[in-house]
């Protein structure tokens, strides 16, 4: 599962989570939502606005405390 973010507040839908508040129960699927769907926190930006967060970027995010601890 996948998960998006808001490019404008940073707010992530997570395909595992879902949006209960917003009619989207857990394991709702990204192409299950409206195109014309508003994000949540700031209603600045809809659906096609939001950007896909594959392994790559998770794995960035994590930063360094994620490696091997071979550096030194």
């Amino acid at each position: 599962m996948v998960r998006y973010q808001c490019p404008d507040c940073s707010y992530i839908y997570d395909e595992v989570i879902g949006e209960v508040h917003e009619g989207f129960p857990p394991n709702t699927l990204w192409a299950q939502i409206p195109e014309d769907w508003a994000c949540p926190d700031c209603a600045v930006r809809e659906k096609p606005d939001f950007i896909p967060l594959g392994s790559d970027e998770l794995r960035e995010q994590a930063g360094p405390q994620s490696g091997s601890g071979a550096e030194r």
